[in-house]
């Protein structure tokens, strides 16, 4: 990558409010946010809301808050200012005029006033022969313009206030050669492109001027955006050349889809509907609409779903998958970031949840484990919550395991594994749990030592084997036969307990 000398390190993630935020979305601002990390520079949030059309309520502050749960915290933006407030486009409009006429005043644009309806039956002429209409070098001359009109008609259109857009005029039959810092050499030939639209009817700027205008006057160095924007690289140079402003033009780089899981066609809301995993970082709820899940609800930890995000289309070239924010801005380089598409994989996606669940101190996981008791009315003591928390963390993914994996500790099973019972009860295993109840009923045991005393030597007496009893006994408590340490099980909930499972898988 290119440093330009003394010329500080500005990013920033422009995302429309037309919904909610993508993961793809996430992943594009979180590698701005790393390379404005690394680089000590700055990570603006600009919200490009030019298009009214699009516009969803809610969706600018969903932005926001999905950003802060993300840890991906910018230093400048609508919320919280900056030196080139403001930072939401639609209260910038009455800057883009005065250089969207910068552009007719050099012969770099030009006012085109032809109507919806004109341009449509031009469309549908094309493609009775075969072909596609575009507005470019080749049919501009002939089309109702200030490049066909006169200046006098052109003059008369404007002061009747005839409806008009501004084009981009394109140059004729120009190889651009661009670099891209992720994709190398980009070349086109600006025959291929056509005069996009800068400034509409309505009197807003399209995303194309207010894009580069913004950038040019916010002091972007770097533009790190998704690659669907590539096709408009070649554009947003021509106007940076056309501004005159090539020495303050920002370095580009276009980021890899993430694709479906199958690897085919980009993520969508579809896929993780169809296959059970969100595709938004947390939920979204729309006044008007239906509902989408985030990963914050489902329980992952933003941690967790950062340094998921991180590795699609990023490799650091190391056996290491697990990585703090500051680890991650360290290793992060724009020369390490895939051309190919990155394949989402949801399942990858909770082994990292589970990582980040068992590198979590014993207190926070007590604290959340504590929190899930309290909502089910269940007090229990700081301590025997850091037993139980001990004795079934590993199995857990997300925190709401922690109670999956020791709801027998409180509640007695309410079904239990028909396919062991039918396949390891023995004829004579109730009997056995019969005496055993009483064997129990006479004791006095205190602890996790005693009860598994009492066992062994209930076992050796009766001549069976440790599974003759330990299974059967731990479908009466459990329902199946997985969970944690049987014997603290036992001692946790006590003989009475203990005799009154037993008592009721026999009498099922």
């Amino acid at each position: 990558m290119i440093m330009q000398e003394n010329k500080p390190i500005r990013v920033r993630f422009a995302p429309s409010p037309t919904g909610p935020l993508h993961i793809g979305g996430v992943r594009t601002a979180l590698f701005n946010y790393l390379f404005a990390k690394k680089y000590k520079g700055a990570f603006i949030l600009r919200i490009e809301d030019t298009d009214q059309t699009r516009y969803v309520e809610g969706a600018e502050t969903y932005i926001k808050e999905a950003l802060k749960w993300c840890g991906l915290h910018y230093t400048e933006g609508p919320d919280i200012g900056g030196p080139h407030a403001p930072y939401k486009q639609s209260e910038r409009n009455a800057i883009y005029k005065q250089y969207a006429d910068k552009l007719i005043a050099t012969g770099n644009a030009y006012y085109a006033f032809d109507s919806a309806d004109e341009l449509d039956k031009l469309r549908k002429d094309a493609e009775l022969m075969g072909k596609a209409f575009a507005y470019d070098v080749n049919t501009r001359n002939s089309l109702n313009n200030s490049l066909s009109l006169s200046k006098n008609e052109v003059e008369e259109k404007l002061n009747n206030k005839q409806s008009f857009v501004i084009r981009f005029k394109m140059p004729a039959n120009e190889d651009l050669l661009m670099n891209d810092l992720i994709r190398g050499e980009v070349r086109v030939n600006t025959s291929t492109l056509d005069d996009k639209v800068l400034y509409k009817s309505d009197g807003l700027p399209t995303y194309h001027l207010a894009n580069v205008v913004d950038d040019y006057l916010m002091e972007i160095s770097h533009v790190i955006r998704g690659e669907e924007w590539l096709p408009s690289m070649p554009l947003h140079v021509l106007l940076y050349r056309s501004f005159g402003w090539q020495n303050a033009m920002p370095q580009f780089a276009h980021l890899p889809l993430i694709l479906k899981p199958s690897g085919k066609g980009k993520l969508s809301k579809r896929d993780g509907d169809q296959l059970g995993f969100p595709v938004f970082p947390i939920e979204w709820k729309p006044a008007n609409g239906e509902s989408a899940s985030g990963y914050r609800e489902s329980g992952y930890f933003p941690d967790a779903f950062i340094n998921m995000l991180a590795l699609l289309g990023w490799n650091s070239t190391t056996e290491q998958e697990v990585f703090s924010i500051d680890e991650l801005a360290a290793a992060f380089s724009l020369e390490k970031v895939s051309k190919s598409g990155a394949r989402f994989d949801p399942d990858k996606a909770k082994w990292f949840n589970g990582q980040y669940l068992q590198k979590k101190n014993d207190q926070e996981l007590i604290g959340l484990y504590l929190d899930i008791l309290k909502k089910k009315n269940i007090v229990l003591s700081p301590d025997k919550a850091a037993k139980i928390v001990s004795l079934v963390k590993e199995r857990a993914v997300f925190t709401n395991d922690l109670w999956d994996q020791s709801v027998f500790f409180f509640e007695a099973p309410l079904t239990y594994d028909e396919k062991v019972i039918a396949k390891r009860w023995k004829p004579n295993t109730n009997e056995l749990l019969q005496v055993f109840m009483e064997t129990i009923k006479t004791s006095n045991c205190n602890n996790v030592e005693e009860y598994h005393d009492l066992i062994n030597s209930f076992v050796a007496e009766k001549a069976i084997g440790h599974g003759d009893l330990m299974l059967p006994l731990r479908i009466c408590l459990v329902g199946s036969t997985t969970g944690p340490d049987l014997f603290e099980i036992i001692n946790f909930i006590g003989k009475t307990e203990l005799i009154t499972r037993i008592e009721k898988l026999l009498k099922k």
